[in-house]
């Protein structure tokens, strides 16, 4: 690991926040921001899955210039990544095949990446059943992989680590009806190594601690901040996997 996406000594799991650069209000990044590091955030994912409509590259300035904790891309593609930020989730939807997320956006990518010198954290990215089709499912053109058949999401999660990526990422979806459940990161968390993180529809930090117990080693929010508007709802969040 790179030093950028590491849990802090004592604490049982990391929390990230994830910012949409097309719901997040210009001239509210910087209070914004300030907030939720103060609340206990130990990092921020930046990106969408989504072709973004605002100006992506003066928001993760904004974010950049307003906190102290690492800004990690997480695009939804290539035309996503700034020089802005620390670093880069360099994501491999291992759970779909289309290669345009296996292998051709990273190809797009990679020269850019090198150029601005970003830290790069390469990651297997799994998209878990939800309940319903999510924007990441539309964009991507890829199934999720079924929640009850566990030994396959098992299997996917080992093949991401043996073939080299440093981090395994279990994703519901934005606003996910049915987030990843503490049986999945249980037995994913039994047979990988890497560091395991988890999102998509984790509403209540309750949740999130389930969550943490079964392995979850960073829990990721976002759209429950953007739906409540409550900026300090990070600081639940983060005691509450800490």
């Amino acid at each position: 690991m790179n030093g950028l996406l590491v849990k802090k000594e004592g604490c049982k799991s990391g929390l990230i926040v994830l910012i949409d650069p097309d719901k997040i209000m210009p001239d509210d990044v910087a209070s914004k921001i300030r907030i939720y590091e103060e609340q206990g955030a130990d990092a921020f994912f930046f990106g969408s899955s989504q072709p973004v409509k605002n100006d992506i590259h003066s928001i993760a300035k904004a974010v950049k210039e307003s906190t102290h904790i690492p800004l990690i891309l997480f695009p939804g593609s290539s035309e996503q990544v700034t020089p802005h930020a620390d670093g880069i989730l360099f994501i491999t939807l291992i759970s779909g095949r289309n290669p345009d997320y296996l292998i051709e956006h990273h190809v797009k990518a990679a020269p850019f990446v090198k150029k601005l010198g970003l830290k790069v954290l390469p990651t297997a990215y799994l998209l878990i059943e939800c309940g319903y089709r999510t924007s990441v499912e539309r964009v991507s053109r890829t199934q999720p992989l079924p929640a009850a058949n566990i030994p396959n999401i098992v299997a996917h999660a080992l093949a991401g680590e043996m073939i080299g990526m440093r981090y395994v990422y279990l994703e519901a979806g934005s606003g996910a009806k049915n987030p990843v459940s503490p049986e999945i990161i249980r037995a994913v968390r039994s047979e990988i190594s890497v560091p395991l993180i988890v999102g998509g529809g984790i509403r209540t930090p309750e949740y999130a601690a389930k969550l943490v117990d079964a392995g979850a080693d960073f829990i990721v929010i976002g759209n429950i901040l953007e739906k409540s508007d409550n900026p300090e709802a990070v600081g639940t969040f983060a005691e509450a996997v800490k």
